[in-house]
C-alpha cells in the first residue's frame, strides 16, 4: 500500500455511511456485487464487478477520489486518482 496525497485531504472521523446498500442498484433493479464507501461524502456504491458500477460512477461526477470497501472484515481503501490501494 502506498500513501496518496488525497488521503490526508480525507475528512476525519470517517464520513457516516447514507446507507446499507448501493441505491443506485435498487432503484434499477440490479443486485450489487460487493459495495464500496466513499470516504469524502458517505455515499454507497457497487463495484465495478456488479453490472453498473456506480463507485465509479460516484467517483467520476464527485471527484471524490479515495473509497473503501464496506464488505464484512475488510478495510482497504482505493485512490481512483492514483489508481492504487492506498
Amino acid at each position: 500500500m502506498s500513501e496518496c496525497s488525497h488521503v490526508s485531504d480525507l475528512p476525519r472521523p470517517e464520513p457516516v455511511p447514507l446507507s446499507e446498500t448501493c441505491l443506485e442498484c435498487r432503484a434499477a433493479g440490479t443486485q450489487p456485487v460487493q459495495l464500496r464507501l466513499c470516504l469524502a461524502c458517505g455515499h454507497i456504491g457497487c463495484c465495478d464487478s456488479s453490472p453498473l458500477q456506480h463507485a465509479t460512477t460516484h467517483f467520476e461526477d464527485t471527484g471524490h477520489p479515495v473509497m473503501r470497501s464496506f464488505e464484512p472484515g475488510e478495510s482497504w481503501r482505493w485512490c481512483f486518482e492514483d489508481g492504487s490501494i492506498v
